[in-house]
């Protein structure tokens, strides 16, 4: 981990940091990680088959595509994860802010308004800057497949364009655990390493003799490490273990960070479940059985273009040595049948008509016919906001999963890291004081509808005549559609302020810019 870590005192470390013990509970939740394997590995042979394998390692370049007849899931898969990026956290776009919380009064928001906007301005600086977009469309891309997904977010090193760095972890490599408030807030990453990987990772760990022997004889040797990211009171434990099979389970590393750095999030859950379950495991029986006719087609195209044929072996007619290609001569005796064809016992033109069911079966499943691109570049107001509403209604109980496991805990440990760096005032982000605010497309297309209804409220007062616009308040009524619609809050002004000849000049120390930072544990 790149973030600066606090080392746990000898006297304090809890037993579950303990090599042995820890490796215990990483096979114990593997074991029970075990039933979804062979599930994930349909799903992933059927709609992303470029994913990491779960039965053995792979070989990077491999082709795992030879099962495979139709493109109709792949393809729905990436557009599905193409357009959570685009609706969730559109690239070098807004898609959040920070506001004045509700136990703030009216003057103080005022003051610190242009404060928040900055430093969500600096965040959102940094992740335009940083690797997210690729490594969370990765991570969309096995949210979709396995309905799980992790995402490792970590401080990148100093004198770089951006202060986070992100990895999207495959699904094959991380065991994860439920805590008791139904977050999966433990973590296991299992990986593997060579003895120089090792050293220059952990440069102080104390390595046992075998594996420093071993390691310099044969330099090409992995070793395997186990890393764990576990709650421990109000912080998480982080320990690296190295299991080498050859002495002792040793401890490399260990720390303790404020906020997790592996963000694990899951499309829906079931009840009883710690993993989520994905639509495309909703849709794999379509999937398989429109992968399966396409096979058959292919199959009985090849019949019907080179046919099945019967010849008698008399001496002058090997069919071993036939090739069915124009302009053959097949020689025959004379007075023999020669090469003769067999009648095709049947036609399959009824695959067309349950292909083309199964597909947009698939694609309805995969929200590609909801969220896929405009056929028309032309659409009115009002069929734009029915598309928005549709889009919203179709993801909003998946938003707000994501909205709880993935957007929430990114943000909280983005402010965190940059915070520590110096690079946006001390605040805390706890929902009174400093309130997160999210601004992308799915989020705005929730609040279009209270919108629109209000506007038709405040026309219709309008045409009523000056008694009905008696009991309007504008100023309440811009206030609420600004904040509804996101805009910033520096250009709002709280009800009975003064006007403000210059809002974006309150210091950023001003004594009423939130609570003191929490303390920094790595």
């Amino acid at each position: 981990m790149a973030d600066p870590i606090q080392a746990a005192p000898a006297d304090r470390r809890a037993p579950l940091s303990e090599p042995r013990i820890l490796l215990d509970r990483f096979q114990a939740a593997r074991d029970r990680r075990a039933v979804w394997e062979a599930h994930w590995q349909d799903c992933y042979d059927h709609a992303l088959p470029n994913g990491r394998p779960f039965r053995g390692g792979g070989t990077p370049g491999e082709r795992r595509v030879d099962r495979l007849f139709d493109g109709t899931a792949p393809d729905a898969v990436e557009q599905l994860a193409a357009s959570l990026l685009s609706q969730l956290t559109p690239p070098w776009s807004r898609w959040f802010g920070f506001q004045p919380g509700p136990a703030l009064t009216d003057g103080e928001r005022d003051r610190i308004a242009p404060t928040l906007d900055r430093a969500a301005a600096v965040v959102q600086a940094h992740f335009d800057r940083s690797n997210f977009a690729v490594e969370v469309h990765q991570a969309f891309l096995d949210l979709v497949t396995a309905g799980t997904a992790s995402l490792l977010m970590e401080e990148a090193a100093p004198g770089g364009p951006s202060g986070l760095r992100f990895t999207a972890v495959p699904l094959a490599e991380v065991v994860l655990e439920e805590g008791p408030e139904g977050r999966l807030d433990g973590t296991f990453r299992r990986s593997e390493a060579t003895l120089a990987e090792i050293l220059r990772r952990f440069p102080r760990a104390e390595l046992p003799e075998e594996v420093r022997i071993r390691g310099t004889e044969e330099p090409e040797e992995r070793f395997v490490l186990v890393e764990a990211v576990l709650p421990d009171g109000t912080a998480y434990r982080w320990t690296v273990v190295l299991d080498s099979g050859l002495a002792e389970p040793c401890r490399l590393a260990e720390g303790r960070f404020a906020q997790s750095p592996f963000i694990n999030f899951r499309w829906l859950k079931a009840p009883g479940e710690v993993y989520g379950r994905s639509p495309v495991m909703k849709a794999l029986p379509d999937i398989k059985t429109a992968n399966k006719v396409v096979e058959l087609v292919l199959k009985n195209a090849s019949i019907a273009v080179t046919g099945i044929w019967q010849a008698d072996d008399d001496g002058v007619l090997n069919p071993a040595t036939i090739r069915l290609v124009p302009g053959t001569i097949i020689p025959k005796a004379v007075g023999s049948a020669g090469l003769t064809p067999l009648a095709n016992p049947g036609r399959f033109d009824v695959s067309q008509l349950v292909l083309d069911d199964l597909r947009a079966r698939i694609r309805h499943a995969l929200l590609a016919d909801r969220l896929a691109p405009l056929d028309s570049p032309r659409m009115t107001a009002t069929e734009v906001m029915e598309r928005a509403g549709e889009v919203a209604r179709q993801l909003g109980a998946t938003y707000g999963r994501l909205q709880a496991e993935l957007l929430t805990p990114l943000l909280l440990r983005a402010v965190a890291i940059l915070r520590r760096r110096g690079e946006i005032p001390d605040i805390t982000v706890d929902g009174r004081l400093v309130a997160l605010q999210y601004r992308s497309p799915l989020a705005q297309a929730q609040a279009q509808r209270d919108v629109q209804a209000t506007l038709r409220w405040l026309d219709g007062a309008r045409q009523l005549g000056p008694d009905a616009l008696a009991t309007v308040d504008a100023a309440a009524a811009a206030r609420w559609l600004g904040e509804a619609l996101g805009v910033p809050a520096r250009l709002i002004r709280a009800e009975g302020a003064a006007p403000a000849t210059d809002p974006a000049a309150a210091p950023a120390s001003d004594p009423a810019a939130g609570p003191v930072a929490e303390p920094a544990h790595g």
